[in-house]
């Protein structure tokens, strides 16, 4: 049985390797796959035992990662790193469009940036992302935009890098990326999860994820974060400890799945790694929500499609190209000096063991084929590569050679040119290739091994095999190569305890060389090539038989319908055959024209028809089958044992029944022998020569005949089909042509389309921001009722408010349509002219207009500014001052009204504003002082009569006055030179004007000379 069946292709679950410098565990050591246990590697702390999820998408995955997001609590201790398709030459708005649907921090990733937990970490434009010791490392792509792979890369180095504590998550996308990262992922004991494709925007990547068959939950993008924070905080749902014996896990549970698998599939796992066969067992125990071993048991022996489920867990195969490159290139450098020392014209022969599904068995084969051009020309060398597999799934895929477009990651260039083909379905190996590569079934721990190898590659397998039967196959393996051949293993394995059957070459790629220790002779005897062996099924009876080739006719609808027809026409002895002479049915007693042929004949009419009757059955079948009518022949001489009998052979094609149709009847009839031929028979001594020789004239003819014709008919068909065949030829070559742009144009449309709907769904996001934007600034203008029209550089209308509606009639439809088509209530007839104005001089107009309808609003026209400060228009605004007017003209009249008291009153009275201006003044005051009322009105009253109210103490009562209303005004006296009256003295009195019962701001003084006694 081959591991690579059982577990990945790679390194040992429990087999952890170490980056240069630090020491690497023993192969046997086991692994917890639990997300948070105690042991830690020695560069990490234990508080960076967190669970890291890479989240991988293309087209359309934004939808997921948004319902992903809303439905993540903000504390669940997981890091979360997001890759997807982006363009290469546009800044992406990802991090930003993220942040909206979570409360954790979102930062676009940097290189060397330490990843933390409740963090969301986004890959940049044009950079290939990957983890090392918890730090993220951007990388300039290697690969050109169609062919990159940024979510398989990083979902590798998250595999290597925190292996057990690794979840991946596989949203909505084209292509099929990530589909080789997550059998990574699942090999070190991650966590996979994929969108489920029916609510996917593009189904392409999770479908592809799916087609692996390692992926543990298949949910809804909003349902997938309580199944993973479920998974992440029940860890003792996972095995914890090594041993296979406990409560949980007792030994015969474990020996009674084992019995389950074999009895059903013929293949035993008990001689594999407890800790490994257990943790396969887990992942469908806990896909089942089953908690006991003995309740699996059980459920196994209920449900055979779960054992056949088991089976396939067990026989996980995650392999890939040139796995380890550097130790291809060391394997080749060792293989030369053996192919330059291989006799001409002889077979290098190579075994490979666990080939999964052929990637590791065609990089053998490539290597091999490139080895070849560093060898002699003139020395012609023959490949040929035994790669073997429990797996028969595995064993058919390899066959086909046709793999998925992510190999480019792990094939060079070079190698894809030379190697492979560009199909529609991703990259066929060449025949050439193929040819050189035998598929098989084979079960390593039971079946006999290939021998008279010069290379055995058995890499990662023996890691998941028990130790003792380990030690089984190392002899194995010495006994099947040549002395001088190389033994190629995995990094991870070695060969203790047999160092004298094989000579290192390479320690670190753990190349060994076959030494001629003749121990393995004694060690192979002990291995059980037959103990696992299950009894072969017996043939069938009908398999053996002479008539297997259509013995579906020997019973039933067939015989009644031949007796029947034999009985309604002949009685004598006759067969029904095929146009081949096999013989179908048998009528009556045949034995004299008929006999058994020597040696493992079959039921064929020509081997068994007596030599005298050979020549004229030939004939007369070959005629029957090629006119479709009877043939007879009389009178064909057969010798018995009383002399010769004429013997008439009849041969009719059989057209009476759809289920007879192209069958033959051939019928033997005794004929009336005259005694002469019967007793020339007697007497062997004086045979008839002449007859003879007429007899073996005519069968030379028809033999000669039937060669010319045969002959001729062969040229022609040949002619005709180097002609059709130059024909298909020609038509391939151009078919493959267009093909091959074809697909290129398809990659490069397909990659162009991915960055397209990235960018359209980041489009998408900004939309939706510009949409709440408008509609705020919307209701903003809205709510402040104020009219506004937009305007572009030709006054073309782009936009208005809803008041506009009293100013200008416009509706909906007339935006695009310059304002000067319309016509405005304003009594202003100069709109235009200030909006070009306007967009001329980029100054602001201002003006106060009055509808015909007695409005009033206050215009304002100012520039159309863009962000970047372009002219794009005009703006508009209307802002209704009608109650601003109104009052304004009520104060007026008022105003006036008061003046006019003021005026006509005979007493010296004047009105004194906030500041000391005279407001207004009485003619009898004016004829006082001897002044022009209508010149007073607007001076402060200390310019008055040459400065004669200028005093100090006036003053400041005047204004203590003025400024608090409230309270009264008394009487003041002073004595003053005025230049009309001389000196005076003069008392004031007054007070504050009300308005409606409150004080204002104008104070009412009223003036009385006071006259000396």
């Amino acid at each position: 049985m081959t591991p690579n069946d059982l577990a990945p292709s790679t390194d040992e679950p429990g087999v952890e390797l170490t980056p240069p410098g630090d020491l690497p565990r023993d192969a046997d050591e086991p692994a917890t796959p639990t997300l948070l246990r105690e042991a830690a590697r020695p560069d990490e702390a234990p508080a960076d035992r967190f669970p890291l999820v890479g989240m991988g998408g293309s087209a359309g995955s934004l939808v997921a990662f948004e319902q992903f997001f809303l439905a993540m609590p903000p504390d669940s201790g997981m890091a979360f790193v997001v890759v997807t398709h982006l363009a290469p030459d546009h800044d992406s708005a990802l991090a930003s469009v993220l942040q909206q649907f979570t409360k954790m921090p979102v930062q676009e990733a940097e290189d060397g940036l330490r990843v933390r937990p409740n963090h969301v970490y986004v890959i940049p434009p044009n950079r290939d992302m990957s983890i090392l010791h918890g730090t993220l490392l951007l990388f300039a792509p290697t690969h050109p935009p169609g062919r990159r792979l940024p979510i398989d890369f990083f979902f590798q180095s998250l595999a290597k890098d925190a292996r057990e504590r690794a979840v991946c998550v596989v949203c909505s996308g084209l292509g099929t990326d990530g589909t080789l990262g997550l059998k990574m992922v699942m090999e070190n004991f991650g966590m996979v999860m994929v969108q489920d494709p029916a609510t996917a925007e593009f189904d392409a990547m999770p479908r592809s994820a799916l087609a692996t068959e390692f992926v543990d939950y298949v949910l809804p993008a909003e349902q997938l974060p309580a199944r993973l924070l479920q998974y992440v905080r029940h860890p003792d749902r996972r095995p914890r400890r090594p041993e296979p014996e406990s409560e949980g896990k007792p030994a015969h549970a474990l020996q009674k799945i084992f019995l389950l698998i074999r009895a059903q599939t013929g293949h035993d796992f008990s001689f594999y790694k407890r800790n490994t066969v257990f943790r396969r067992i887990e992942r469908r125990m806990n896909a089942h929500q089953i908690q006991e071993f003995t309740h699996y048991v059980r459920y196994l022996q209920e449900n055979p499609a779960e054992v056949e489920a088991l089976f396939k867990e067990l026989l996980i195969g995650v392999t890939k190209f040139f796995r380890d490159r550097e130790a291809f290139e060391h394997l080749k450098a060792h293989l030369l000096p053996l192919l330059r020392h291989k006799p001409a014209d002889s077979t290098i022969r190579a075994w490979a063991p666990g080939c999964s599904t052929g990637e590791e068995a065609y990089s053998l084969a490539m290597t091999l084929l490139e080895c070849l051009d560093g060898v002699d020309r003139s020395k012609y060398l023959k490949i040929q590569i035994f790669a073997t597999d429990i797996n028969p799934d595995g064993v058919a895929f390899a066959r086909a050679g046709l793999y998925a477009d992510n190999i480019v990651a792990d094939v060079s260039p070079e190698r894809l040119r030379r190697f492979f083909t560009k199909t529609e379905g991703g990259y066929r190996i060449k025949k050439e290739v193929r040819d050189v590569v035998v598929f098989a079934v084979h079960d390593l721990n039971k079946d006999a091994p290939f021998t008279r190898l010069d290379l055995l590659v058995c890499r990662n397998l023996l890691i998941y095999l028990s130790a003792e039967l380990q030690r089984n196959l190392i002899p194995v393996f010495h006994y099947a190569l040549n002395p001088g051949a190389i033994l190629f293993l995995g990094p991870s394995e070695n060969l203790t305890g047999f160092q004298d059957l094989f000579q290192p070459l390479d320690v670190k790629w753990k190349l060994s060389r076959r030494t001629d220790a003749p121990a393995s002779i004694t060690r192979l005897a002990a291995f059980p090539l037959n103990l696992v062996r299950q009894p072969t099924p017996s043939a069938s009876p009908s398999a053996s038989g002479p008539m297997n080739p259509d013995s579906v006719r020997k019973e039933g609808a067939f015989a009644t319908l031949v007796q029947r027809l034999l009985l309604r026409q002949y009685t004598p002895p006759a067969v029904v055959i095929n146009a081949k002479g096999e013989i179908l049915y048998v009528n009556g007693r045949t034995g004299r024209y008929l006999e058994p042929a020597p040696g493992l004949g079959g039921m064929n009419l020509f081997d068994m028809a007596r030599e005298e009757l050979n020549y004229e059955l030939s004939s007369a079948v070959h005629r029957a089958a090629a006119t479709r009518e009877a043939v007879v022949t009389d009178n064909v001489k057969l010798r018995q044992d009383n002399g010769v009998q004429l013997v008439r052979v009849t041969v009719k094609p059989l057209e009476e029944a759809e289920q007879l149709a192209g069958l033959l009847l051939v019928v033997f009839e005794e004929q009336p022998t005259p005694a002469k031929v019967r007793l020339g028979k007697a007497r062997p001594a004086n045979p008839d020569h002449e007859a003879q020789l007429q007899a073996l004239e005519r069968e030379l003819q028809y033999t000669k005949h039937r060669l010319q014709t045969t002959i001729e008919e062969m040229e022609s068909s040949v002619e005709e089909l180097k002609s059709t065949n130059e024909e298909l030829q020609s038509a391939n070559e151009e078919l493959q042509s267009t093909n091959e742009e074809a697909m290129t144009n398809k990659e490069e449309m397909q990659s162009l389309n991915e960055e397209l709907m990235t960018l359209n769904l980041q489009y998408l996001s900004k939309t939706e921001e510009l949409s709440q934007a408008a509609n705020d600034m919307k209701n903003l203008l809205d709510a402040t009722e104020i009219a506004t029209i937009f305007l572009d550089n030709d006054m073309v209308i782009k936009r208005f408010t809803p008041p506009v509606h009293r100013i200008v009639s416009l509706m909906p439809a007339d935006v695009g349509r310059p304002i000067t088509h319309f016509a405005n209530t304003l009594r202003h007839e100069n709109l235009a002219q200030d909006v070009q104005q306007v967009l001329d001089r980029l100054v602001v107009v201002e003006a106060n207009i009055q509808t015909t309808r007695g409005e009033w609003y206050a215009m304002r026209i100012l520039p159309y500014r863009t962000l970047d400060n372009y002219i794009s228009g005009a703006v508009i605004t209307f802002t209704d001052i009608t109650g601003l007017k109104t009052l304004e003209a009520e104060l007026q009249k008022t105003t006036r009204f008061a003046e006019s008291i003021v005026e006509t009153m005979r007493e010296p009275l004047l009105v004194l504003g906030p500041w000391q201006q005279v407001l207004a003044v009485s003619q009898a005051f004016a004829e006082l002082f001897g002044l022009d009322a209508a010149r007073v009105k607007g001076q402060p009253l200390r310019e008055l009569d040459g400065g004669a109210w200028q005093q100090p103490a006036l003053r400041q009562r005047l204004d203590d006055a003025l400024a608090n209303p409230a309270e009264p005004f008394e009487d003041i006296t002073f004595t003053a030179d005025f230049p009309a009256l001389g000196r005076r003295t003069v008392r004031l009195y007054g007070r504050h004007l009300l308005s409606q019962g409150a004080a204002t701001g104008p104070l009412l003084l009223g003036v009385q000379e006071v006259r000396e006694d």
